[in-house]
């Protein structure tokens, strides 16, 4: 039977009265945006009117919609980190001066309170749309620091190792180590809502 494009249009008005609100809400939870949101949910709308002809009924059409409107939203994430304005250089000087800002004359933490973004650590590396974001921040440190922050937690080399690589002091790795984590911190906390 084929589908005509009348009837795909009341289709996809039906979806909208029986979907929307629930995607409205996934969409608002990404993007703490109510304007984001309620124009992510627009395009899925329309993408998936556009691409009415693809969708083969082998998922159910709510599964179908969250998935364009995830695509949405990684776009958009996309898009806001390579236009924003408080995008986050990570090089060996932002980390400098990174770690200068966080510790007073005496070495002690100045701000002791935590991104928002932590709250939900637990769930944080089984969200795809978050390591996509992580990997990001990581293909984005300075690439002596990408490669002690892969070695040390990725490829689990010891410090030995990976100094002898680089050619570093053991104390100037774990200065890096410890920069390139305040650095992701930081990426994340500014690419990642």
């Amino acid at each position: 039977m084929s589908i005509t494009v009348e009837n795909s249009k009341t289709i996809v008005e039906k979806w909208v009265h029986q979907f929307s609100d629930e995607l409205y809400a996934w969409s608002l939870y990404k993007t703490s945006s109510k304007e984001t949101a309620e124009d992510l949910v627009q395009e899925t709308f329309l993408a998936a009117y556009n691409k009415f002809d693809s969708f083969q009924g082998k998922s159910q059409p709510k599964t179908w919609l969250f998935s364009i409107l995830n695509n949405k939203i990684v776009d958009y994430y996309r898009l806001h980190a390579r236009t924003s304005k408080n995008h986050f250089s990570l090089t060996e000087e932002s980390g400098y001066e990174l770690t200068d800002k966080l510790f007073n004359t005496t070495e002690n933490w100045i701000d002791k309170t935590n991104h928002p973004v932590w709250e939900q650590e637990e769930e944080l590396l089984d969200n795809p749309d978050f390591n996509l974001v992580m990997q990001t921040c990581i293909d984005d440190l300075p690439k002596n620091w990408k490669y002690a922050i892969t070695s040390k937690y990725l490829s689990k080399h010891n410090a030995t190792a990976i100094c002898k690589e680089l050619a570093i002091t053991t104390s100037n790795y774990w200065q890096i180590i410890h920069r390139s984590k305040l650095l992701l911190k930081k990426c994340l906390e500014t690419k990642w809502k």
